[in-house]
């Protein structure tokens, strides 16, 4: 299993459109939810801390291989969600890494 892993921060003049754009970035993820082959979780979350290094949104998310990740990320429906949200990040960071298989009982 690989994670991918992406964090944005967002654009916003004020707290509210900021907010409003995590929001909107929230949502379209979130539709992705079963509309890619071999995505088997994503969740979206939005910072709490409040320090000033921290990103806005994080996107956590597991394929069944990196062949299906690869594939995700020329997907219709994941380039449509990117040209959906244009330019509303002004970061990104993104780590993608192998899940070791869970340890089974003995």
């Amino acid at each position: 299993m690989i994670r991918h892993v992406v964090m944005w921060n967002v654009r916003g003049a004020t707290r509210d459109e900021k907010l409003a754009n995590i929001g909107k970035l929230e949502a379209a993820f979130l539709g992705l939810r079963g509309r890619i082959p071999g995505l088997l979780h994503l969740e979206v979350g939005v910072d709490t801390s409040g320090v000033d290094y921290a990103c806005d949104v994080v996107l956590v998310s597991d394929f069944a291989s990196q062949q299906a990740l690869d594939a995700y990320a020329t997907h219709p429906e994941h380039l449509r969600v990117r040209q959906e949200l244009g330019d509303l990040r002004t970061a990104r960071h993104q780590v993608d890494y192998a899940v070791p298989d869970a340890p089974r009982p003995a």
